[in-house]
């Protein structure tokens, strides 16, 4: 009988075990979901990191496809003022506005191939307008795009001529600091017309990103 009693004890687990084995088990699982919290956090930093990367460079994409197909061609806003094909600047009424070709056309509708495009900075937002006319009237509306948020402004340097090239410090890059910072019309001589840049940077300042900039050749370059 004294054999059986001493057998029961010896095959179960006394209170302390029971404590110890809880605690280990708690702290391996402490562990573990710490380390799955840091792979879960990582692996979300890297999604947005990566999705920012994508609005960005989209928002790039289009800028570029734009100034790329940019034509000399003058337009009249919905004023009845003249537009020269391209302006920008603190001083200018949009950061950068100007006259693109290579609107598509699928359907092959009756309209110019040609588009106007102004490119603004608007509650921390750039925005990309287009119309439907080159000429606007009073009513004309414009068809506004939100390209990327987070975007504190959109500065501009204008080239008026190659002549007026000159090299960086480093001997490569183009010395972009004595280049115009606004493009537009004199207006005291209301009839005089404003040839286009022969090349601009662009200047974007994004809240999380910093400075970043883009300098294009302007057609016929």
């Amino acid at each position: 009988m004294t054999s059986d009693v001493n057998s029961s004890r010896s095959a179960g687990f006394t209170l302390i075990e029971v404590l110890i084995a809880l605690a280990i088990t708690a702290f391996v699982a402490t562990i573990a979901y710490n380390s799955l919290s840091t792979v879960l956090a990582g692996v979300e930093s890297a999604r947005q990191t990566a999705q920012r990367s994508y609005e960005i460079n989209r928002a790039w994409m289009i800028i570029s496809r734009d100034l790329r197909q940019f034509v000399p061609r003058p337009v009249r806003d919905e004023f009845g003022d003249t537009e020269p094909a391209m302006l920008g600047g603190r001083a200018a009424r949009y950061a950068l506005a100007f006259t693109r070709a290579g609107w598509f056309n699928p359907n092959e509708v009756a309209r110019s191939e040609l588009q106007r495009v102004d490119y603004r900075v608007e509650d921390n937002a750039l925005w990309r307008d287009s119309y439907t006319v080159l000429d606007r009237a009073p009513d004309t509306q414009a068809q506004s795009v939100k390209l990327l948020d987070n975007v504190e402004s959109l500065d501009t340097a204008f080239l008026g001529a190659l002549s007026e090239v000159r090299p960086g410090d480093d001997g490569v890059a183009l010395e972009t600091r004595n280049w115009s910072e606004n493009w537009v019309a004199d207006t005291s001589t209301p009839d005089a017309s404003l040839p286009p840049p022969v090349a601009v940077e662009l200047r974007l300042y994004l809240e999380d990103w910093g400075e970043m900039r883009r300098l294009y050749a302007l057609p016929p370059l």
